[in-house]
């Protein structure tokens, strides 16, 4: 815990807000998209989505991986508990949404789907979009299917997967996906693992967006190595997420934005 404070401490003394922002992509994205403060009615949506897991106590089993397809770890859990722990707050869901919208990938592709907090906002973001979302759990992914039933999410293909084994084998054609969410595994290895493998799909409109980027100085490291790619001209830290972009009309600059 004291890793995180002292972390976000540096990120309040380093961030800014639009007016210190020179580029003027990212300027419009600040703010256009993330200080927008017109309500939206998918944010009705994102609430209801998220209160009808928060007042569901059955219990599931819940599976982690490790390498491979290697078991890490199972325990009963019940689903409210890890609605309020594991899943996306509602101000990040709505900022996601907002994401979305603003950019309007045609295909997307979420690294772990959890209860599918986030993959709601990834979906109403824009209903056309062809989203697909990977998780290793069979039992919080069949919850989440029947959330997106429920709230009649119908642009989504949910993948009960364990995540390196899927994304080695993918067909990555370029241009494969427009928006990426990484929230599958906040580990330095996997982090960059899906980095490297997933690079032969990026073009310049591609937006990248890594969750818990200071959630352990060794994802500290990996967002660090992840900025000097030589591929990577543009991110933003807004301490919860990083956002990664491959513009190549822009010169190689970093932001820290607070949201």
């Amino acid at each position: 815990m004291s890793q995180i404070i002292k972390s976000y401490l540096k990120f309040l003394w380093n961030s800014k807000n639009q007016h210190g922002v020179h580029s003027p992509f990212v300027f419009d994205l600040v703010t256009k998209c993330f200080y927008d403060k017109k309500h939206y009615s998918a944010y009705s949506i994102l609430k209801n989505y998220r209160k009808s897991l928060l007042e569901n106590t059955n219990t599931i089993e819940v599976t982690d991986f490790g390498a491979g397809s290697r078991v890490f770890k199972s325990n009963t859990r019940q689903i409210s508990k890890i609605a309020q722990t594991a899943g996306i707050t509602q101000k990040r869901a709505e900022l996601l949404y907002r994401i979305v919208n603003y950019f309007q990938p045609e295909s997307v592709l979420e690294i772990g789907t959890s209860l599918g907090l986030a993959t709601s906002a990834l979906s109403l973001g824009n209903q056309n979009a062809a989203i697909t979302t990977l998780e290793g759990c069979p039992e919080t992914s069949g919850i989440a299917q029947k959330q997106f039933r429920r709230y009649n999410l119908s642009n989504i293909k949910s993948e009960v997967t364990e995540f390196s084994g899927y994304l080695k084998t993918f067909d990555l054609r370029p241009s494969t996906f427009d928006l990426i969410y990484f929230d599958g595994n906040h580990s330095k290895q996997a982090t960059l693992d899906y980095f490297e493998w997933l690079l032969p799909t990026v073009t310049n409109e591609t937006v990248w967006i890594f969750d818990d980027i200071h959630w352990s100085s060794a994802m500290e490291e990996a967002w660090k190595i992840i900025k000097n790619h030589p591929k990577v001209t543009v991110t933003i830290d807004t301490f919860q997420w990083g956002l990664v972009f491959f513009r190549y009309e822009q010169e190689k600059e970093h932001f820290v934005i607070r949201t």
